[in-house]
């Protein structure tokens, strides 16, 4: 069972079962498995973080109901390392849940080229930041916009409308 503080500093625990797959499945009408047989769950998951979050909710809904904590409260204290961590937390007990020790192993194989694409993703973004690439595209297009014939850019004035 892994585990995942959200913003508010509320420990949460997530386990992966039948009862919990149920449970996703009625309150937000997602197939979880989706994620194993091969559709498109995993990419939504990974960039819809109100998805992540309704399904999340929706797996820790007996913990919530204990605290008192309502979907809008938890919706609140997700953000940023909180996402991360359940994200990754969420990922890793479907993978241990999977029935077939082949889909656990296929499962864990696709994860793991996931995270190393985003991070290679990552890892371009911050070589163009730290070599000023990102800059100069900034700056080419404000030369663009700026240095070109503007004569026919802006709105004439009042003054120059000929009254009729």
């Amino acid at each position: 069972m892994k585990t995942f503080k959200d913003n508010a500093g509320n420990e949460w625990s997530v386990e992966v079962n039948v009862a919990a797959l149920k449970r996703i499945r009625s309150l937000t009408g997602t197939d979880l498995l989706e994620v194993i047989s091969g559709g498109d769950l995993l990419e939504r998951l990974m960039r819809d973080p109100v998805l992540l979050c309704d399904i999340l909710y929706a797996l820790v809904k007996p913990q919530a109901d204990q605290k008192q904590i309502s979907d809008e409260s938890f919706g609140a204290a997700m953000a940023g390392d909180a996402i991360d961590a359940a994200t990754a937390a969420l990922l890793d007990e479907l993978v241990a849940f999977c029935p077939s020790p082949r889909d656990r192993t296929n499962l864990g194989r696709v994860l793991m080229v996931v995270r190393s694409a985003m991070d290679k993703a990552r890892d371009v973004v911050e070589a163009r930041l730290e070599g000023g690439e990102i800059e100069r595209i900034v700056e080419e297009a404000i030369k663009e916009t700026t240095s070109g014939n503007s004569s026919g850019a802006a709105p004439a004035s009042s003054a120059s409308i000929p009254a009729t």
